[in-house]
């Protein structure tokens, strides 16, 4: 854990009160609306696309349905859109919504293979309404639902057999993952300026060594925004890539791709495979 997690967490007794909303929200909506007015551009949509050529090893999605869980700004439901696939598009914020209206309006209107919700992942009934979908996407959303183990057993039954499901959650630090909890709340019961102060802290600390580094983003997102998703992002939970396997593998799931964040911070990839019933196999 870096020193200035320390500092910030210090400035709990500078703040003096505590604030009446403790448990707020990250409004992650108004933070991909600013992505989606400031930041997208062509070249992003196309890294968007490529990476999810990448990941799961295909051409285009012809033929196929896609979920997006969670699809804050639309634009991986865009990419998915792009390559071919009947998609489908819901997220909690109202706002996310509106972004991922909006990249419809621009790119497919009127496009009846593009439908978009406002929804929750924890809401059983709506999605029973859904139905299965041959490809079920959710990078970084489940671990931010306030109830993980629900929303990771609630999208099981949208996956067809055959079908794949990907998912990113946020490693386990241990006591790390406290700390960067801890630090996550107080940025959503600060004020704007010491908002701001925690901002700049970190985009020193995480910012700095990338531009240095030259590292560059694989996805077509912003580093800006994804900076602040990540400073703010809350709920946050966490869990080791062993037990996201196993989960999944109980429950029918073969992990065909992993690629973990060697132990360190940020987010495990999992990609699995449905398998296909019994009889199913028999008659193949």
């Amino acid at each position: 854990m870096c020193h200035c997690a320390q500092s910030i967490l210090s400035a709990k007794k500078i703040q003096g009160k505590k604030m009446a909303n403790a448990n707020k929200r990250f409004s992650f909506g108004k933070n991909w609306q600013s992505f989606v007015d400031k930041a997208l551009t062509p070249q992003r949509i196309s890294e968007a696309v490529a990476s999810l050529r990448r990941l799961f090893e295909v051409k285009d999605f012809d033929g196929q349905t896609f979920l997006d869980i969670g699809c804050g700004s639309g634009l991986f439901s865009l990419a998915a859109r792009q390559l071919g696939a009947s998609v489908h598009s819901f997220d909690l914020d109202s706002l996310s919504v509106a972004c991922t209206i909006e990249l419809k309006r621009r790119y497919f209107p009127d496009d009846e293979k593009w439908t978009i919700d406002q929804g929750n992942v924890l809401d059983v009934d709506y999605l029973n309404s859904l139905g299965q979908f041959d490809i079920v996407y959710s990078w970084g959303v489940l671990h931010h639902t306030g109830a993980m183990r629900q929303a990771l057993e609630n999208v099981v039954p949208l996956v067809a057999e055959g079908g794949k499901l990907f998912i990113s959650i946020y490693n386990d630090q241990g006591r790390a993952s406290r700390r960067w909890a801890a630090i996550k709340k107080l940025y959503n019961q600060s004020s704007k300026f010491t908002k701001l102060i925690i901002t700049l802290i970190f985009l020193g600390y995480f910012g700095i060594p990338k531009v240095l580094m030259g590292l560059k983003k694989e996805r077509g997102m912003s580093f800006w925004h994804d900076l602040i998703d990540w400073i703010g992002g809350y709920p946050f939970e966490v869990a080791k890539p062993e037990k996201i396997f196993y989960f999944y593998k109980e429950r029918g799931f073969l992990l065909i791709k992993l690629k973990t964040c060697g132990g360190g911070l940020g987010c495990n990839e999992f990609l699995f495979i449905r398998s296909l019933k019994k009889d199913q196999t028999d008659s193949s």
